[in-house]
């Protein structure tokens, strides 16, 4: 099965175009978004799940129409939003078994099988008799995760899901995903490079409500071969590196002086290293849309 997007775009009454023109098929597997924040991913996820709709443009998951056959898509969707309220006073044993009678799980004995795998697949079997609303952020978005496994989705979003977990939490809950990445479409929507980095076989990096650009995490890495390169700057030339270099980034060395990273197809000036690129050299070269900057001669050249 796979998700087909064409040609959808949004503007929210603002103004503000939060889609254009997006275009996109996303195959089994884990798939990763990556923006910054307010990129359009959050808007995108909400059109995928019916719970906006677009204002031009097609969707489908295999043979469904996601805006004529809305009802059809919720049956094999699941969804966890950036953040989801859970109920006070109940466990997560108890909220799962209310959970499954809503979604149409009658049969007490299917259910009661049901709830354990999602618990036991979300590392939160043991805790299970524990009220969620006591639960650490790491385990309420795992919990998420245990409530929408009930109905066996075919689709299943998350959207910013490591937003504010520590790193421990952080890795469980990738752990998890990648547990049901592999037979299901998952859309992992996220701002963090390194979450898309360990997590997806598939990627797309999304930007003013845009696609910039759609590969591999590794074919991504593999395109700037030979384009990434490293110098040492002090803080007060920054300004003129940026102006004379396409930067990428820059970083604080131990001596508080700079590390820069710029892209270029032939070495940008003598004090500039070959570095191996990386996935968030690809990120800001897709975000800044940049095209390689050839060498116009020495920055420290005298005028004159």
């Amino acid at each position: 099965m796979e998700l087909h997007l064409s040609h959808l775009s949004k503007t929210y009454s603002n103004g503000v175009q939060a889609l254009n023109d997006v275009s996109i098929t996303i195959s089994n597997g884990m798939f990763g978004l990556l923006g910054p924040n307010g990129a359009g991913k959050s808007t995108l996820m909400r059109t995928i799940a019916t719970l906006q709709e677009a204002d031009t443009g097609e969707a489908r998951l295999g043979d469904i129409d996601l805006f004529s056959e809305p009802i059809e898509l919720r049956k094999i969707l699941g969804y966890l939003p950036q953040s989801f309220g859970v109920y006070p006073k109940m466990n997560a044993y108890d909220l799962l078994h209310y959970m499954g009678e809503l979604k149409g799980i009658s049969n007490k004995k299917e259910r009661d099988r049901i709830v354990a795998s999602a618990l036991e697949l979300t590392n939160l079997y043991d805790v299970r008799f524990k009220e969620v609303a006591g639960y650490s952020g790491g385990m309420k978005q795992r919990f998420g995760i245990a409530q929408l496994l009930l109905n066996k989705p075919k689709l299943i979003i998350v959207d910013e899901p490591t937003a504010g977990l520590d790193p421990a939490e952080r890795q469980r809950f990738l752990n998890v995903l990648r547990e049901i990445g592999t037979d299901n479409i998952v859309i992992f929507s996220t701002h963090i490079v390194d979450d898309v980095k360990e997590l997806c076989t598939d990627m797309a990096i999304m930007n003013g409500g845009e696609i910039l650009l759609h590969n591999t995490p590794k074919k991504a890495v593999s395109s700037i071969e030979g384009c990434i390169w490293g110098a040492n700057v002090l803080r007060d030339e920054l300004e003129r590196y940026e102006e004379q270099f396409s930067v990428i980034s820059s970083g604080f060395n131990d001596d508080n002086s700079l590390f820069v990273r710029v892209f270029a197809t032939e070495q940008p000036a003598e004090d500039f290293e070959a570095k191996q690129p990386n996935l968030e050299d690809a990120y800001f070269v897709a975000l800044k849309q940049l095209e390689p900057h050839e060498p116009e001669g020495k920055i420290y050249e005298e005028e004159g």
